[in-house]
């Protein structure tokens, strides 16, 4: 008989430790409280992005996420775009970060500099008053998060047979037995991967973890015209400064001191400036970052303000009407780790801490962690 598992928590960290244990013979079963995913995992761009992970383990990481991305969106019938991105430069600080990044990276990414007549020749969104160049990476894709998410379980389910219990909140572990109010689950493991909701189960482990939460801001505009498309997602200059792949170049430092200098408010709220498109040609703006164990539920106008203020510098679309906005928390680590694994007793694991690079990393991570590999 298989080995049983329960995975606590149907987001994208419980979705991707479910398909890696069921690919290694167990019995597996989620234990979602909600009744659908309604965390971070769908309140995002939708980008596996990898030219924002740094050389080695964790750029590596994030092509095997890439590669498994691919293989359930074919096999479920999901959209997805491998449409790549584009980083903006409009000043020299910019344009010379991004041919330090170039210079390092364009052998194993295949990543190379456009002028800017090669860039709007990629996506007519772009502005192309002061455009110097940009950087083109061709191994970004894009999923809708929404849509994405909602369909993993039913493939999971088909494929993997993989059982999903929704609407239950796990409330004690007492292991092997997994309490659900009056109902009891037996496994021989069990995977926590509940995200933000970290006080529930375990607290102690958590309040002694350095971790915190991260709340963002996010817009959607409308579906464009005419099947309208913007190509790649593009990033304005202040995404350099965010991700880490780009820390090895040189000039990052003077360029972190320019903003701080000229966009003091957007670095205050953690803003930097990013935009995909859906399936259905609708697109996704943002995003900000604010940090602390609890936060305030409602959206800051003036911080989508200044996400959009700043988008109009490198992107126009054919229809800019806003017909939604949300906010979205995730947990954050503050040591610069990028993932928090921890045993508190055996035959449990906790799963978390992947920050906002959750469907960038999760499927990779869990599956090498699953499979014994070293993470």
């Amino acid at each position: 008989m298989d080995n049983k598992a329960i995975v606590i928590g149907a987001g994208i960290v419980g979705l991707a430790t479910a398909r890696a244990l069921a690919m290694q013979g167990y019995q597996v079963t989620v234990v979602e409280r909600s009744h659908r995913a309604t965390g971070a995992s769908v309140r995002n761009f939708g980008m596996v992005w990898p030219v924002g992970q740094p050389d080695g383990a964790l750029y590596e990481r994030a092509m095997l996420s890439r590669s498994i991305w691919k293989t359930i969106c074919d096999e479920a019938g999901i959209w997805y775009e491998p449409a790549g991105s584009l980083h903006l430069a409009y000043a020299a600080d910019e344009w010379a970060v991004i041919n330090e990044y170039a210079d390092k990276t364009s052998t194993e990414r295949q990543c190379r500099v456009l002028s800017a007549q090669e860039a709007t020749e990629h996506s007519s969104a772009i502005v192309r008053d002061g455009l110097v160049g940009a950087l083109w990476s061709p191994h970004e894709m894009i999923v809708d998060p929404r849509e994405a998410i909602a369909a993993i379980p039913g493939w999971l389910q088909e494929k993997w047979g993989v059982e999903f219990v929704w609407g239950t909140a796990v409330t004690a572990i007492q292991y092997p037995a997994v309490y659900a109010g009056n109902r009891q689950f037996m496994a021989d493991q069990v995977f926590i991967c509940s995200g933000a909701d970290f006080e529930t189960l375990y607290p102690e482990i958590f309040s002694a973890a350095p971790i915190t939460k991260c709340k963002l801001q996010m817009m959607r505009l409308a579906a464009q015209p005419d099947n309208w498309r913007i190509g790649p997602s593009l990033c304005g200059g202040l995404s350099l400064t965010h991700y880490k792949g780009f820390s090895s170049a040189a000039s990052l430092g003077a360029l972190k001191e320019r903003y701080q200098r000229e966009y003091p408010d957007h670095i205050k709220w953690g803003i930097h400036v990013m935009v995909s498109q859906n399936g259905a040609g609708e697109i996704t703006a943002g995003d900000s970052h604010e940090y602390g164990g609890t936060h305030d539920p409602f959206d800051r106008q003036f911080i989508n303000q200044l996400v959009l203020d700043y988008l109009k510098g490198f992107a126009r679309f054919k229809d800019e009407t806003i017909t939604e906005t949300w906010n979205g928390i995730y947990p954050k680590l503050t040591n610069g780790e990028e993932h928090f694994i921890v045993s508190p007793e055996d035959g449990v694991t906790i799963i978390n801490g992947l920050g906002g690079a959750g469907m960038t990393l999760s499927f990779g991570l869990c599956d090498q962690y699953i499979r014994g590999e070293g993470v």
